[in-house]
């Protein structure tokens, strides 16, 4: 039979609508989710999901020049709707059939999708692509200092600090200090839409967790189309712009499919398995997503900086999956534990 969440009756909505977690705050539901583990799997859907959302930004320059900001935004939502549907559909999900459902699904909508995409593209009218994904390598710190207020089995440490730090310091380096960083409007732009990414998956694990991560990122897509649509058609009207051009529209195209379709895919399933935090690691690796496809696919040789920059972030990554520190403590005499 069609279903709409994982057969998991710890984490399952109930027959309300809810998803197993009471309005003024998290119940003992919530310690049984699953634990903030990363995985060989859940690393492998980082990568992935950095590399899908990291050719977005290099997508949006090329769109955004013939295009405004709600329609480029509406427009790329309609392919990746039908790539998730086509996904859910085969799987046998369902969607949410209860408005409180949908209500939960249009606030993270709201959130994760329709409003840190628009502050993006707004921004990108002043810096670049590599610019807008630096600063988005900020969610993870916001979900940081977040995600413990509100989510149970997330706790603020030191070492996972110290790792999305470290991984920041890689991007710098590899990207180095430039003035293209555009004006305080457009930093503070990119800002909030990290807040907003950071608030979204706080969201979603608290409300969400009950549901198929496939069925949330179809829900978003949704939620996402009725928000912006109406905006698109009542402040831009496209039906009277020029027609772009084929290589923006295969930008747009390409960008639903790919970084609105199948990344939200692998986030869904890392926010589910291994917590919010965990979930937002692609941010620190989604600036080098274009240097890596500049080496695979033009041939273009990496610079020693480059190489320092990877291995930086190589470095935090591995303090944030805390591995080696517990196989040093091992080696010491003392007991592992969680970082």
């Amino acid at each position: 039979m069609p279903r709409d969440t994982e057969p998991d009756a710890s984490t399952g909505p109930s027959r309300n609508g809810s998803s197993g977690f009471a309005a003024h705050g998290v119940t003992a539901a919530a310690a049984h989710l699953p634990s903030r583990v990363m995985g060989p799997t859940e690393w492998g859907l980082v990568a992935l999901q950095a590399i899908f959302w990291g050719s977005t930004f290099f997508f949006i320059a090329i769109a955004r020049k013939s295009m405004p900001p709600l329609t480029l935004s509406a427009i790329r939502l309609l392919p990746a709707a039908m790539l998730l549907f086509a996904v859910t559909g085969a799987m046998g999900l369902r969607l949410p059939a209860t408005w409180p459902e949908w209500r939960r699904l249009l606030v993270f909508s709201a959130l994760n999708n329709a409003l840190p995409f628009w502050l993006i593209i707004e921004a990108q009218r002043e810096v670049s692509g590599g610019i807008a994904a630096i600063f988005m390598t900020m969610s993870p710190l916001w979900a940081l200092l977040l995600a413990p207020w509100f989510v149970a089995e997330e706790r603020f440490t030191w070492p996972r600090f110290a790792g999305i730090v470290v991984g920041i310091v890689g991007v710098a380096i590899i990207t180095g200090a430039s003035g293209a960083a555009g004006s305080w409007h457009a930093q503070g732009l990119l800002v909030a839409a990290t807040i907003c990414f950071a608030a979204a998956n706080i969201f979603a694990r608290r409300h969400l967790a009950g549901h198929h991560p496939f069925v949330v990122a179809l829900g978003q897509i949704i939620g996402a189309i009725v928000l912006t649509v109406p905006l698109m058609l009542a402040v831009e009207r496209p039906w009277s712009l020029p027609n772009p051009g084929v290589l923006p529209w295969i930008a747009m195209l390409t960008m639903g499919l790919v970084g609105s379709g199948l990344a939200p895919l692998c986030h869904f399933t890392v926010l589910k398995r291994a917590g919010p935090v965990n979930s937002m690691l692609a941010s620190i690796v989604v600036p080098i997503t274009p240097v890596l496809l500049g080496w695979v696919s033009l041939g273009e040789r990496l610079s020693t900086k480059e190489f320092a920059g990877a291995g930086v972030i190589a470095l935090g990554l591995l303090i944030i999956d805390g591995r080696p520190l517990w196989w040093l403590r091992g080696k010491q005499g003392g007991r592992p534990g969680a970082p």
